[in-house]
């Protein structure tokens, strides 16, 4: 019964009219979300939104199988939306190799299955589609840009097997030089080395790691640079979704923004239903908000 609600709310925030956007966030909280800063203040809905809407990049950490985090992305979007319609949305799930075929989705030049087709989006990402599909629909229908944020998945593999020198000259079309690249700060490959560790049963730094972590920072670099080129070009705000990963503590995407960006921006980073083990040791704060639902995740367990 959880699950059924739960893919009706998703429904009507997809199909919801323009004076009804923004109440998609309230109701989330009202039926269970708790919002609050790093600090422990709560939050309630408009305060919330005023913040995120004053900002130049926003950033919204999930975890990729979460159907309770993709339903407050779009509760997110859409008030968003309501507040400044000249945002524009840059998402991980797509290579950026296949920003045109993105575009031609948006102007109506082909459908959504074959965006799903042409995009190679079932091999290259590998999530359920219905997770960012009402993403890309409000997208269209407001014709907001969407940014293809990722490295190609060519380039991702060649690096995990033979290190940042495997860029070649045709990549730079789609990923930075290596020499532009930040290994750091040792906050952060101390972090990863940690989920290395777990992944391959307490194995510890080497030859292994520095591939692992040269990923991690290509993957980081390729969707800074990719944001940051957007912003060159467009004055608008961009709304971010990412794995927590990239964004935690500002370690993966938000740094390298800045870094990137011509002048000082203003950031703001949502974590959604933050995993425990992203904690680390260190004086930044994990993000600026933290969204907690579990009861809406425990709703939404068979909702796909």
């Amino acid at each position: 019964m959880a699950g059924y609600i739960w893919a009706v709310l998703v429904v009507w925030l997809v199909i919801a009219p323009s004076p009804a956007i923004a109440q998609g966030l309230p109701f989330l909280l009202e039926a269970g979300a708790t919002l609050e800063s790093a600090a422990g203040e709560t939050y309630a809905a408009a305060p919330f939104i005023t913040a995120l809407a004053a900002a130049d990049v926003v950033y919204l950490g999930e975890t990729h199988t979460s159907v309770a985090d993709h339903l407050a992305e779009l509760a997110i979007l859409q008030a968003l939306y309501a507040e400044n319609p000249q945002i524009a949305i840059a998402l991980e799930m797509f290579q950026r190799p296949f920003q045109p075929v993105i575009d031609r989705y948006l102007s109506g030049e082909i459908d959504e299955a074959t965006l799903r087709q042409q995009s190679e989006y079932d091999t290259r990402w590998n999530y359920p589609w219905a997770y960012y599909a009402p993403i890309l629909r409000f997208a269209q229908a407001h014709q907001i840009p969407v940014i293809a944020l990722t490295a190609p998945a060519e380039v991702t593999q060649r690096v995990s097997m033979k290190g940042p020198e495997a860029i070649q000259t045709g990549d730079r079309r789609y990923v930075p030089a290596a020499a532009d690249w930040v290994l750091g700060p040792p906050d952060y490959r101390q972090f990863m080395l940690t989920i290395y560790k777990e992944i391959h049963q307490g194995l510890g730094a080497g030859q292994g790691f520095d591939r692992f972590f040269a990923v991690q920072i290509l993957w980081d670099e390729t969707m800074a640079a990719a944001i940051a080129e957007f912003r060159q070009v467009h004055n608008r705000p961009v709304l971010v979704l990412a794995g927590q990963g990239h964004v935690i503590y500002n370690f993966g995407i938000p740094d390298r923004v800045q870094r990137r960006s011509d002048e000082a921006i203003q950031q703001q980073s949502v974590l959604l239903n933050p995993i425990a083990t992203f904690e680390v040791e260190t004086d930044r704060a994990i993000a600026n908000y933290l969204w907690h639902a579990p009861m809406i995740e425990a709703g939404c367990e068979n909702v796909s």
